[in-house]
């Protein structure tokens, strides 16, 4: 199915994920009637999204023009922007997954873990392969990211480079391979016709520092330890891994690894050659008992706080290996996602209660850095770049926002520069660039094994259970003899303690009651009307007496149906 938003010869770009927010990463460039997907990610929920797993992106174009796909191109590894790759292929057919480096062995484990998909070949790239399709060639730009094998994307079409950075930061000094700042400035002399760009930091204005100089200072903290040390950090961070075992290493400490995404990456990074540690660096659970204290270091997962990972389990006293100790000292190397302060404190409160130490990242110990580019990367970019039309993306509005006015610094024309939400269409020539329209696009909530089965009403309905509770009232009765059976049942869930409420239930089953008997000595017993009488009653005594709005919940037993029935 064409896109008729766009003008014959237009290019299309647009996402069904990360504008606007941070997370959901799915980027979408029609060019020449094809289709190319870039990155397939999820976002993770916030405390508002009661039950949810995962959000995705709304499929609903792709599948209504799938047979347009070249395929999917991943730049990294990150979940935000592979995670949802498994429910896309649930969903729509995509021909082939191009991927580099570690992203593949990140992709191939979600495989194992989603049995019922059959997924398609995975081409992998590297930084100079070029592949040709129907007026458009595709290259990538080794950048530099807080993840091996970053790689923004290049298409070379008959109006022009268009370039997409993929997530990145500006380090002189890594701890993997440098960016290709050489290909950057060529294809800036060339001619780059849009650039679409990472915004996550756009609003800060520091240097970000080397994850290199973080390495330093993980060591020398691992040098003045004289305890047991437990360090958490993302799972996805393979440098700074690295960096620990190197300093576990160079201070004569075994690590144990304790978190099951931890350990998959540790064994992803060992296949691809970016961890590597001595033979008996890495031990079990089973033999910390048999070392001493200052000769062992846990590397765990729960650096954000999540209740279930390894850290949080130690630090509540539920961990089935590993118990804290005093003269331990943990250290998180990471820094709280927004939204995840509140349960790293909690973290870290039960920590000191347990004469654990506690370092964090901040003035005194570099222990994080992170791995988006600030201001001053950004400028950097788009002047190599020199792009005369600009697309900020990866984002929240505010920080788009901030990076449109760096664009506009750095020469970048305003009336050339969009900044847009998730489903906006951006037609692009050689001579404009606008908005066309809109495609279907919103949130799908991953609930369990569901995909797309709870809707925002669920999600307002448990938010309204969380702060509000329910009361049920339970009523039998025999229409066919108009009589109640027996007294109404009231149950309450979140709302009131029944046992010291005896009261207040026992003054609310009477005003069923009476609601009840009255219906009874109609012609005809109308069940819905008797239920909504019910509710509308209910809700103005307990709001009365409690100033509260359960969600209130009528269930009648008509004996004379059951008996006909029978």
């Amino acid at each position: 199915m064409k896109n008729t938003l766009l003008k014959p010869g237009e290019i299309g770009i647009f996402a069904l994920g990360g504008l606007g927010e941070v997370g959901k990463n799915t980027y979408i460039f029609e060019i020449e009637d094809q289709i190319f997907i870039v990155d397939a990610g999820i976002l993770f929920p916030d405390e508002h999204l009661l039950g949810i797993d995962y959000v995705i992106p709304d499929y609903t174009y792709l599948q209504q023009n799938q047979d347009r796909i070249v395929g999917l191109f991943i730049t990294h590894g990150h979940e935000d922007h592979i995670g949802a790759i498994p429910y896309l292929l649930r969903q729509v057919k995509i021909p082939k997954i191009y991927a580099s480096g570690i992203a593949i062995d990140l992709i191939e484990y979600k495989f194992m873990e989603h049995k019922d998909i059959t997924p398609p070949f995975i081409e992998e790239y590297k930084s100079y392969y070029k592949y040709r399709f129907k007026g458009v060639e595709i290259s990538f730009i080794r950048m530099t990211h807080s993840i091996p094998d970053m790689f923004g994307i290049v298409f070379t079409t008959p109006k022009g480079h268009i370039f997409h950075t993929g997530d990145f930061k500006v380090d002189f000094t890594p701890v993997g391979p440098p960016a290709e700042f050489d290909k950057l400035a060529k294809i800036g002399s060339e001619g780059v016709l849009c650039l679409l760009s990472d915004s996550t930091n756009a609003e800060r204005d520091e240097l970000i520092i080397s994850d290199s100089k973080v390495g330093q200072s993980i060591h020398e903290l691992f040098t003045r330890i004289k305890g047991r040390i437990i360090i958490a950090t993302f799972a996805s961070n393979m440098y700074r891994i690295q960096q620990i075992i190197e300093a576990a290493v160079l201070n004569e400490r075994k690590v144990a690894v304790f978190g099951r995404s931890m350990e998959r990456a540790i064994e992803a990074g060992m296949q691809t050659g970016y961890i590597k540690a001595p033979k008996d660096t890495i031990i079990s659970g089973e033999q910390l008992h048999q070392l001493r204290p200052e000769q062992v270091c846990l590397l765990v997962t729960g650096s954000q706080g999540e209740p279930l990972a390894a850290l949080s389990r130690i630090a509540n006293g539920s961990h089935r290996q590993v118990q804290a100790m005093a003269g331990d000292t943990v250290i998180f190397s990471s820094s709280p996602i927004p939204g995840n302060q509140e349960g790293v404190n909690r973290t870290i409160n039960r920590l000191f209660r347990l004469d654990v130490n506690v370092i964090t990242h901040g003035p005194l110990a570099d222990t994080h850095t992170s791995g988006h580019g600030a201001q001053i990367d950004l400028k950097m970019i788009l002047s190599l770049i020199r792009p005369k039309y600009f697309i900020p993306v990866h984002g929240e509005y505010r920080m788009l926002k901030h990076h449109h006015n760096l664009a506009i610094e750095t020469g970048v024309l305003p009336e050339n520069i969009l900044i847009m939400d998730n489903g906006e269409v951006a037609a692009l020539s050689e001579t404009e660039i606008r908005l066309a329209g809109r495609v279907p696009s919103g949130d799908v909530y991953i609930d369990g094994t569901g995909i797309g089965d709870i809707g925002s009403d669920v999600i307002k309905e448990r938010k309204y259970l969380s702060e509000e509770g329910l009361f049920s009232v339970v009523l039998s009765l025999d229409t066919k003899e108009r009589k109640l059976i027996c007294n109404p049942t009231v149950i309450s869930r979140g709302f009131i303690y029944m046992k010291d409420n005896e009261a207040l239930t026992n003054q609310l089953a009477d005003e069923v009651k009476v609601i009840s008997e009255a219906a009874l000595k109609d012609k005809i017993v109308h069940i819905p009307n008797l239920k909504q009488k019910v509710i509308d009653t209910l809700n103005t005594k307990i709001f009365e007496i409690t100033q509260r709005k359960p969600l209130i919940i009528p269930i009648v037993v008509d004996l004379a149906e059951s008996n006909e029935k029978v």
